[in-house]
């Protein structure tokens, strides 16, 4: 049974930072494959920097096109919203019965995962693995040790979407942080310029 690693995030817009810690995690761990989800746009928040789905799934798709073990999954963008992880992974887990699916975060939303709705249920289900990012805080004791938790060594990337789109905006040369392919699709389509 294939080992699925979900790794959720808004990708506005994918960077290098997200390929290296993906690349590392399907490398360096048990997991077979990757899929990066794009999680929709949240109808009830006015977020007028974030790219429509289709585009942002787009940028997934061509940023993971030379990656094998990496595939975008837009799951979620048929799912009501707003979403919680645990509907995702029942779902995603009724759909693909022959696929072990567990989930990739960052420490720093290990440290508030004990907040997440059904966290206890995740576990009882999923495997969790984490890599390493610079923030405040502390992980819960009964989270610290526990047996599903797997702590990967990945590099830390301390690259955000955000820099990356007021970098655009403010007419800097981002094209370092973005795939080839990506940094094309945005600078001909005219994102994030405004």
């Amino acid at each position: 049974m294939k080992n699925i690693g979900l790794y959720f995030g808004t990708f506005n817009p994918i960077h290098v930072g997200h390929l290296i810690i993906a690349n590392h995690m399907v490398e360096n761990s048990d997991l077979d494959e990757i899929w990066m989800v794009v999680t929709p746009h949240n109808p009830f928040k006015k977020k007028s920097s974030l790219l429509d789905n289709v585009h942002r799934f787009a940028l997934v798709d061509i940023a993971t096109e030379n990656y094998p073990k990496i595939k975008p999954s837009d799951i979620e963008f048929s799912l009501p919203q707003p979403n919680y992880t645990v509907h995702t992974l029942a779902y995603i887990s009724e759909k693909y019965p022959d696929k072990k699916f567990s989930l990739i975060m960052g420490e720093d939303n290990l440290k508030s995962f004990h907040k997440w709705k059904n966290y206890e249920t995740i576990l009882d289900n999923h495997h969790i693995y984490v890599y390493p990012r610079i923030s405040d805080g502390t992980i819960e004791v009964s989270l610290s040790k526990h047996p599903k938790i797997h702590k990967v060594a990945a590099p830390i990337v301390q690259i955000s979407s955000t820099m990356i789109r007021n970098g655009i905006k403010n007419k800097k040369n981002m094209q370092a942080l973005l795939s080839e392919s990506v940094w094309k699709y945005i600078d001909e389509m005219n994102f994030y310029k405004k």
